[in-house]
């Protein structure tokens, strides 16, 4: 990959990361409860139901953090914008859509296939077989 593209994606991660980590901190600091938000039963379930929320989101914007450091990284090790599995470049028009993307799209749709069997009953992920129709 060009070294003008790689610092292009260097720069949106970097922004990315900054932002992530910004709106973390205005999470943690509001996610507090006050003891005046526990006035009845309705007021305590909106108030968990907000807490629940925002600690998802928290979740989400920690996974995600994960992802661009580890993309930070792939920058760095000069690996980043090839697939883990095959090794082949991925391609620009997919990183532009998801920057953080490990995988070409062969590669992606083999593996969205597997998980298709396995989420169908169709193998067994614990013991590693397959069971047919006449199993079920």
């Amino acid at each position: 990959m060009k070294k003008e593209t790689l610092k292009k994606f260097k720069k949106i991660f970097e922004k990315q990361r900054k932002c992530i980590l910004f709106n973390d901190k205005i999470i943690r600091d509001d996610f507090s409860v006050c003891s005046d938000d526990r006035y009845d039963e309705i007021d305590q379930a909106a108030t968990e139901i907000e807490q629940s929320m925002r600690m998802r989101l928290c979740n989400r914007e920690m996974l995600y953090l994960k992802k661009v450091e580890e993309a930070l990284k792939r920058i760095d090790d000069e690996t980043f914008g090839n697939c883990e599995i095959c090794e082949e470049e991925i391609e620009i028009r997919r990183l532009e859509a998801r920057p953080t993307a490990t995988f070409c799209v062969s590669c992606k749709e083999e593996q969205e296939r597997k998980e298709v069997l396995t989420a169908a009953g169709r193998q067994h992920k614990s013991l590693g077989e397959s069971f047919s129709r006449k199993y079920a």
